[in-house]
């Protein structure tokens, strides 16, 4: 019998699809996250509110829990000290492996600021001394449709990089292949990717596409990407993080096209215009 498995950021994006194919596949699961009313909306049964940088709620909430499923936290300057809070947490409380959703190119000098993040948190778990699986991800297929303007532009720095875009489903399946898998995942690193790497024009000619009107990219340069995002209000730190995500595409940091999710799961990952025409929402602001 599978032993208990947590999954953290249990109402989010990835954590809920986790949660409910581990439900599903009859295995016994502890949903964690911060909002109780979120929580009991779940299919899991077992539920506990805890946040990352709290210690000792984390410590209890993961008590008797054999795996844990660590979705990263959200974006901020103390991101790896919240990361290693919650680890630290885990191996108090016994837990035995962490599979940790990490992202695609994670580096000390990636370009990509919130990659250095996920390559410090690796490598505080692997300090540990737990077996663990990292799950690098590359971009999401949904978030390339709301980068796009109302206005129809999709721009940014990126060149003529090319991203290979994956869908938040190919990684909860592939997440919950691997929670539910042997031990001849530990100490693996997946990266996890759509099927085809697309460049900005081609993700915009696919929305245009989809949307049945005009899409376009329109490339910046750096200090022209910085001053169209300036109005949003953002600390530094997050519109740093906007800017680099599209350089990083434009250095080729983000063109890696992975067998992993076939390899995983027994299925492709889904091509960017098959998701769009199964999820007419994401876009919705471009027909409005």
């Amino acid at each position: 019998m599978t032993e208990l498995i947590a999954v953290t950021g249990a109402t989010g994006r990835v954590g809920r699809r986790v949660t409910r194919r581990l439900a599903e596949a009859g295995a016994p699961v502890r949903a964690l996250g911060r909002d109780p009313e979120k929580l009991a909306a779940l299919p899991a049964g077992d539920t506990r509110t805890a946040s990352y940088d709290d210690a000792a709620a984390m410590r209890a909430a993961l008590d008797g829990t054999a795996t844990l499923f660590l979705v990263s936290a959200h974006e901020g300057p103390g991101r790896v000290r919240t990361h290693a809070t919650a680890v630290d947490a885990a191996v108090a409380a016994g837990v035995r492996r962490v599979v940790y959703l990490s992202y695609l190119g994670a580096a000390p000098h990636a370009t990509f600021t919130y990659a250095r993040d996920h390559w410090y948190t690796e490598q505080h778990i692997r300090s540990t001394g737990v077996r663990h699986t990292f799950l690098r991800d590359s971009a999401y297929q949904a978030d390339l449709a709301a980068m796009t303007g109302a206005d129809g532009i999709l721009r940014g720095p990126a060149g003529d990089g090319r991203v290979a875009a994956v869908t938040h489903d190919d990684i909860a399946d592939s997440a919950a292949a691997v929670l539910l898998g042997t031990d001849a995942h530990d100490g693996a690193t997946y990266d996890m990717t759509g099927p085809e790497a697309l460049s900005f024009a081609e993700i915009a000619e696919a929305l245009a596409r989809a949307a049945g009107r005009p899409v376009a990219y329109v490339p910046e340069t750096r200090d022209e990407a910085f001053a169209s995002r300036a109005g949003y209000g953002a600390p530094d730190w997050e519109v740093e993080g906007w800017v680099t995500s599209y350089e990083a595409v434009a250095t080729g940091e983000m063109d890696t096209v992975s067998d992993a999710v076939r390899t995983l799961t027994g299925h492709p990952p889904q091509a960017f215009a098959d998701f769009l025409a199964a999820n007419p929402r994401v876009y919705r602001h471009l027909t409005a």
